[in-house]
């Protein structure tokens, strides 16, 4: 179903957008929570004269996350684990881990946000890209060291 975004949601899309999903996904999910409205006609036209207002909320939500992305961009944190032979942990570091280690820090991070793909097993040095809005990806610093 081709449908246009009323808010920006991170996995489909910026506002005003026009983006094809699953029929289920808009019927069941989307347009009950008016998140997006049908692709029509008449729809595009009202997006059309809502276009400035949804570039400015692009605009402030863009310069919200550069602001985000500066105070968490290189920061590091250490983490300790257990570690069994070598430099092999016993268990692994998750997102959450992660999470509450900066939390320590006064730094708060959405789960959604680290793009972690795996779980860590290893002592070591980690960057791990932050998603904070659609193309802004900072870096964040994870040391990994024994117990």
């Amino acid at each position: 179903m081709k449908v246009i975004l009323k808010e920006t949601i991170d996995a489909l899309g910026i506002v005003g957008s026009a983006i094809n999903v699953a029929d289920g996904y808009a019927r069941n999910y989307l347009l009950p929570r008016n998140k997006v409205v049908p692709d029509t006609p008449a729809y595009r036209k009202i997006i059309e004269q809502e276009k400035k207002k949804f570039k400015l909320q692009i605009a402030k939500e863009r310069k919200i996350a550069e602001e985000t992305a500066e105070r968490i961009k290189g920061i590091e944190c250490t983490i300790k684990a257990k570690v069994s032979q070598g430099e092999e942990l016993y268990g692994s570091v998750t997102i959450n881990d992660i999470i509450q280690a900066f939390a320590t820090k006064g730094i708060e991070i959405e789960k959604r946000m680290l793009l972690l793909k795996k779980p860590i097993k290893h002592i070591g040095v980690y960057s791990i890209p932050v998603r904070v809005y659609a193309d802004i990806e900072p870096e964040i610093k994870v040391i990994i060291e024994p117990e």
